[in-house]
């Protein structure tokens, strides 16, 4: 594995204070200095992986990935990871995300998929995007039923999210808002819950409600989940910066973090956001509790993959991003960047994965119950879909 310092400006000192602050563990011999040790396993071999989920689809107890790739939305049972699929063809074009999440308490998790990707067409619905709900069969490891219901042109992402009420909602983000070129145009994109009916199998019964409409364009968004079990809370990347949706009382409540950059993918873990940017980006940049980004990394090629996670066992999250396309080295990959061991020190840069892996989305979970963290990357360019197994001490 490479290991090397990163250096950034006089402000790293500034923030490696407040990083202490925020995690009295953050220096000291409990954060030594650990070098990441995984092991790649592949477990199929794949067309694009749009999008990854994680989480219980048969009901076993046990993280099951998700996957949405180009024309199948398909399930890798654990522990075996034999391949089955939800649904194919959704749409004549590519599928694009997808979301899994138990909203029912019944220990499977719901799912949910954007297809018919189209990122160029902005005003035609019929050409443009779709959105479908996915009932599961009694078995299911055979072909679900698939629900098309209305929707914007460029679906992008999904989450299915909890709020203070204790109601789920499948929350989808387009790419464009209606009629929008480059980013630009009178209509801003609608971030749109999708509630779901009595009978989902109805498209007709589901009703929907925008959250926010305050960005032309957005790239992905994080569901950050109360452990608690009370509302969740929104982040989402966009080219004009930074949209939080915080639940108070019984509405979501509105803040934007600008940059004149933008963002492409976001991810937060208590105080600690993380953001590639801009969009397909090059930069990795880290703020604590709203402070100024400070940026970690300017040498990624189309930045498409992050998270937040403490892989190293140190009792604080470090971050991991993965790019798609060859950097000025010819290589792709996914790195990590841990916290500094002192007050003045660097962050610390480490390799996860060294040009196998062209990095189109990726995961964390412990999907073998050792109590260490795992990472599920799906590579576009390198159609892979691999484990990494979390082999520290």
């Amino acid at each position: 594995m490479n290991h090397t310092p990163l250096t950034f400006a006089r402000s790293a000192s500034v923030f490696a204070i407040m990083l202490s602050q925020w995690c009295p563990l953050a220096f000291g011999e409990d954060a030594a200095a650990k070098t990441p040790t995984f092991e790649a396993e592949k477990i199929d071999d794949i067309q694009i992986g749009y999008g990854l989920a994680i989480g219980d689809v048969d009901g076993d107890g046990k993280d099951d990935i998700l996957l949405a790739d180009q024309k199948e939305i398909v399930w890798y049972q654990n522990p075996g990871w034999e391949r089955h699929v939800i649904a194919a063809r959704l749409s004549l074009k590519d599928n694009v995300c997808i979301a899994a999440r138990d909203i029912n308490g019944d220990g499977k998790v719901e799912v949910a998929a954007g297809a018919n990707w189209n990122p160029g067409e902005t005003s035609n619905r019929d050409d443009s995007g779709s959105v479908h709900y996915l009932i599961a069969p009694k078995d299911v490891t055979q072909p679900w039923t698939p629900v098309k219901l209305p929707h914007d042109p460029t679906t992008h992402r999904m989450h299915w999210v909890r709020d203070g009420l204790g109601k789920f909602s499948l929350v989808v983000l387009p790419l464009h808002g209606l009629d929008n070129r480059g980013g630009q145009g009178e209509h801003d994109v609608k971030v749109t819950a999708y509630h779901i009916p009595e009978k989902p199998e109805d498209a007709s019964q589901w009703t929907t409600t925008v959250l926010d409409d305050s960005m032309h364009m957005t790239h992905n968004f994080d569901l950050i989940i109360d452990p608690k079990g009370g509302a969740d809370q929104m982040v989402i990347a966009g080219r004009e910066g930074l949209v939080t949706l915080t639940w108070s009382e019984s509405n979501w409540n509105r803040s934007f973090q600008p940059s004149d950059e933008g963002y492409g993918e976001v991810r937060r873990n208590g105080k600690m956001t993380a953001g590639i940017r801009p969009m397909h980006g090059n930069k990795v940049a880290v703020s604590l509790g709203g402070s100024i980004p400070q940026v970690l990394d300017e040498s990624l090629n189309a930045g498409h993959a992050l998270a937040i996670a403490d892989v190293l066992g140190t009792g604080q999250p470090q971050i991991i991003a993965g790019w798609r396309s060859r950097d000025a080295a010819g290589r792709v990959g996914i790195r990590l960047y841990s916290p500094p061991q002192s007050p003045d020190g660097p962050w610390q840069q480490q390799l996860i994965d060294d040009n196998t892996m062209a990095c189109e989305d990726l995961k964390i979970a412990d999907l073998n119950g050792d109590g260490k963290p795992d990472i599920v990357a799906a590579g576009r360019d390198t159609k892979n879909l691999n484990i990494y197994w979390n082999r520290r001490n």
